[in-house]
């Protein structure tokens, strides 16, 4: 079992919090980390996949009632959003009682879904989103750290697929994943789009790793509309499959860049789709560099503070920079990526940081040291620069 930062958060949350929900894509270890969580606790686990599960909970309040001294696991819960109307009447019954905190540990696969069916239990419900395995995850105890650092890259976050036998045993749980997805997950939670057509889309997305999303360019390789396009995109965003990353818009002065850019958000998952089945075939890959960005970015999102906005930032006249974080309480961070060991960064990074004065510049490659390589910005490897974002 790894052992998953985002335990000590759910704790803490459950401390003072009726509910907390683990948001995350399938797979990803929410089962784990929430019975992990209630070991030493009385508890109960409930799967709302499952129809003896569901049948539990035709009648909510009789049946939760009986658990009012228990934490209650509800795996999947957005498949039964009649439910977070009984869930408000059972807290606001338990407040009364004097019991304020640790009542429900709610587990959802679509962000957006969950979040608007909680939209009921505003100033009761706390969110913690896991992601997949991090560098800071990964590594502890690790013999080779450059050799688990490729691994993670190459296989991607999610256990299952990281922790196989083999790359190539990696390599199939990742195209079943996509392919459970694709066949079973999506249609149930109600979009009616084809499977290959999805695909295709899924597929389009991974070539233009990290590019500017071209809503009329997808639209002709699919022969759809744009909208249809964007209502995919919003789809695998909402699963948190995708990554939608903003522009930087709070600059007047400057002609800026307005379409987001978009990341397959697990490079395992990337390298699947693009049929890249070890580190020698991603590497002779034309895609090499932007999955590194995207893993590298994924990575320190994950291990910044709580809060902080993603963006990157580009001008019409080349100023680039890959990865800003404003980190409250911190300022705007400003971070290069890079494959490799190519430490300089570009010249559009050292105007584009004129233009902004962030409080922090990085260039992340593929390294382990740290050293400044013109004043004011440091390289640094990737797991170093988590380590110091996830101790702010």
């Amino acid at each position: 079992m790894m052992d998953r930062r985002a335990i000590a958060t759910v704790r803490d949350r459950l401390s003072y919090t009726p509910a907390v929900a683990i948001l995350g894509p399938r797979q990803v270890g929410k089962t784990t980390l929430a019975l992990e969580v209630a070991e030493g606790r009385e508890s109960i686990y409930l799967d709302l996949e499952s129809p003896p599960d569901r049948e539990k909970l035709a009648d909510p309040v009789f049946y939760l009632q009986a658990h009012e001294d228990q934490l209650v696991i509800l795996d999947e819960v957005q498949r039964l959003p009649e439910l977070f109307q009984s869930l408000r009447g059972l807290i606001d019954r338990g407040r009364r009682k004097g019991k304020r905190s640790g009542r429900f540990l709610l587990l959802g696969s679509a962000s957006n879904d969950l979040l608007k069916q909680s939209e009921t239990l505003a100033g009761r419900i706390a969110y913690v989103e896991l992601s997949p395995l991090d560098v800071l995850e990964t590594s502890k105890d690790a013999g080779d750290k450059a050799a688990v650092l490729r691994k993670l890259w190459t296989r991607g976050g999610f256990p299952e697929s990281f922790l196989a036998e083999s790359d190539a045993r990696s390599f199939i749980w990742r195209q079943d994943f996509i392919r459970t997805y694709l066949e079973r997950d999506i249609p149930q939670l109600g979009p009616r789009i084809p499977a290959t057509t999805l695909y295709r889309f899924w597929s389009m997305l991974a070539h233009v790793q990290g590019g500017l999303f071209n809503a009329a360019q997808l639209a002709r390789g699919l022969a759809v509309d744009g909208k249809t396009i964007a209502r995919y995109l919003d789809l695998l965003v909402d699963l948190m499959l995708a990554r939608r990353l903003q522009p930087w818009q709070s600059n007047g002065g400057k002609r800026l860049v307005k379409s987001p850019k978009v990341y397959i958000r697990d490079s395992g998952v990337l390298h699947a789709l693009l049929q890249l089945g070890d580190t020698e075939a991603l590497l002779g890959h034309p895609v090499a560099g932007a999955s590194w960005e995207g893993f590298a970015m994924e990575n320190l999102i994950a291990m910044a503070p709580p809060r902080t906005a993603p963006f990157f930032y580009r001008s019409s006249a080349g100023a680039e920079i890959d990865l800003l974080l404003d980190i409250p309480g911190h300022g705007l961070w400003a971070i290069e990526i890079k494959l490799g060991l190519n430490a300089r960064p570009r010249q559009g990074f050292h105007i584009a940081c004129n233009d902004l004065q962030p409080a922090k510049r990085f260039v992340v490659n593929s390294g382990e040291e740290r050293y400044q390589v013109v004043p004011g910005t440091e390289v640094i490897g990737l797991k170093e620069l988590g380590a110091i974002l996830a101790a702010l």
